[in-house]
């Protein structure tokens, strides 16, 4: 951080306009494997918020890597800088007023601490994706699993690179075993209350 910088505090802040949109605003971070069904879901959560009159904007990691974040390998360490910045995007989201959905691999758990961290634990909810490789295999949405499976893709989480489970997330869908409409009502039965 420079040290020839200094915070502005405005007169309009984080309450002001949660008041104003007469609703709270936090963050659902949707993590899993690729193919998962992470963007899906958010998607999908995001269609019925904004249904009910909720200011949302969604965040997604193809998206995001090409624009902001087009400077960045798949490598850890620039991996860790992705999920930084784009936490960093979605707190100002919050202090916006808006509910942010984000759709992002971000396999390792230290990293999810980061984003823990910049926005504040009250304003982060977790939701793991949990699907198994082989239905993520089968889906290909994407074919990156063929492409890693032919070694033209190096670094592919749940192939070659590993991917941490979260520990204990707000709330886990098992996509394999669940049908969507039900993945998307427990996710909405948990934040409903979180909005007031």
């Amino acid at each position: 951080m420079s040290l020839n910088t200094v915070r502005h505090n405005y007169k309009i802040n984080k309450e002001d306009r949660e008041k104003l949109n007469d609703h709270r605003s936090f963050l659902l971070w949707f993590t899993g494997l690729s193919g998962s069904g992470k963007s899906t879901l958010a998607n999908l959560v995001e269609v019925e918020l904004h249904n009910k009159g909720i200011l949302t904007f969604s965040l997604d990691g193809d998206n995001i890597r090409q624009g902001i974040n087009r400077d960045l390998s798949f490598d850890p360490e620039d991996r860790t800088e992705n999920i930084r910045r784009i936490a960093e995007i979605a707190n100002l989201m919050i202090d916006a007023g808006v509910v942010t959905l984000a759709a992002f691999v971000s396999p390792y758990l230290k990293d999810r601490d980061i984003i823990k961290n910049i926005v504040g634990a009250e304003n982060f909810i977790e939701v793991y994706v949990n699907t198994s490789l082989e239905e993520c295999e089968r889906r290909d949405v994407k074919g990156l699993y063929k492409k890693a499976r032919a070694g033209e893709i190096k670094d592919m989480t749940g192939v070659s690179a590993p991917y941490e489970a979260p520990v204990n997330p707000d709330i886990e869908i098992v996509t394999d075993k669940q049908k969507i409409e039900v993945s998307v009502k427990t996710i909405l039965d948990f934040i409903i209350q979180k909005l007031k």
